[in-house]
């Protein structure tokens, strides 16, 4: 167990969590939403500090981050926990606790960071379930990854607190965040969260200067809705900028939404034209092979990055700049 870095001490041996939105409020012995988080005796800690669950050596594109390294690989890890209860998750094995103790193995962040550097990675992604659950492992894994020229990556809901940015923000590089839909029924009914936390999050890291991706999955009669996607791709365009790469995904039935099958190709490419009408330079589908996986110049139109799956052929030049016509493209190269 670690004690937390981020709660406050409330009468009664009582706690306040502050790693999430959810501002969980902990009697003594009890856990947060997470089930990963525990007042002990009015500490709060973490129950999967050492305790990891998942580490493999990803593709970079896997993320899927496009606009960082492409063609790299990246360390990836996570405990178990999470702090929404989607009825979608594709990982719900390991996010959703429910009574279980935290499983996993003891993994240090040294010994992370080692296997990270033996597996030739440039990037350590914290991933799979929330980073923001497991933050003590990922904070003090991310600053020692610094220290020996790692990259860190946040593959995360967005549901996390204002102040876990802030603290995260001086080692964490770049994040793909989950904007699973743009209305609050959804959030609410779908995910046990809200809408409006997970925008001021991407605000907030776009202000930290933390490069940033958006990945939509794309659920049949749930979050298709022209309008709504028109709305999404909106606030991208207009608050975090025209160049933040939008993923969308195809939903395939998982966990407890098993009412519907998985989303037409055609709805895809109808999200990606209304990205690219709201003036989205970078707009991909995903979990569709072959489809819309390549980066292009936003200036000339110039083959950036081809992809099919992870295969990855890059045409960039020197710093990231497009071969045509010299334009910086948006991204770590």
């Amino acid at each position: 167990m670690k004690e937390a870095y981020l709660f406050e001490q409330l009468d009664d041996r009582r706690v306040k969590c502050l790693a999430c939105s959810h501002y969980c409020r902990i009697d003594p012995g009890k856990t947060g939403r997470c089930k990963v988080r525990q007042n002990r005796d009015g500490t709060l800690v973490s129950l999967v500090y050492d305790r990891v669950v998942a580490a493999s050596v990803d593709p970079i594109e896997k993320k899927p981050v496009f606009h960082f390294k492409p063609g790299s690989t990246s360390f990836s890890i996570a405990t178990m926990g999470c702090n929404l209860k989607c009825r979608f998750c594709q990982n719900a094995d390991i996010a959703q606790v429910g009574d279980r103790a935290p499983a996993g193995r003891g993994f240090t962040p040294e010994q992370i960071v080692e296997q990270a550097l033996d597996n030739g990675c440039d990037s350590i992604s914290y991933t799979y379930t929330e980073p923001s659950v497991f933050f003590e492992l990922a904070l003090d894994t991310a600053r020692l990854a610094k220290e020996k020229g790692l990259y860190n990556i946040f593959v995360t809901n967005g549901f996390m607190s204002p102040e876990l940015v802030e603290m995260a923000s001086g080692v964490l590089d770049a994040a793909n965040v989950d904007l699973k839909a743009y209305n609050e029924d959804f959030y609410r009914k779908l995910c046990n969260a809200r809408l409006e936390p997970v925008k001021e999050t991407l605000r907030l890291m776009k202000k930290k200067g933390i490069l940033l991706e958006v990945t939509t999955l794309i659920i049949p009669g749930l979050n298709d809705d022209p309008g709504e996607l028109t709305r999404m791709a909106g606030f991208i365009a207009g608050d975090l900028g025209r160049q933040t790469p939008w993923h969308l995904s195809r939903f395939h039935p998982a966990y407890k939404l098993q009412d519907r099958g998985a989303t037409p190709v055609d709805t895809l490419e109808t999200a990606c034209n209304i990205g690219e009408k709201a003036g989205l330079y970078h707009v991909y589908t995903g979990n569709v092979p072959g489809a819309r996986e390549n980066t292009v110049c936003r200036a000339c139109g110039d083959l950036l990055v081809k992809r099919h799956g992870y295969g990855i052929e890059s045409f960039l030049k020197e710093k990231g700049r497009c071969p045509g016509c010299g334009v910086p493209a948006y991204g770590i190269y």
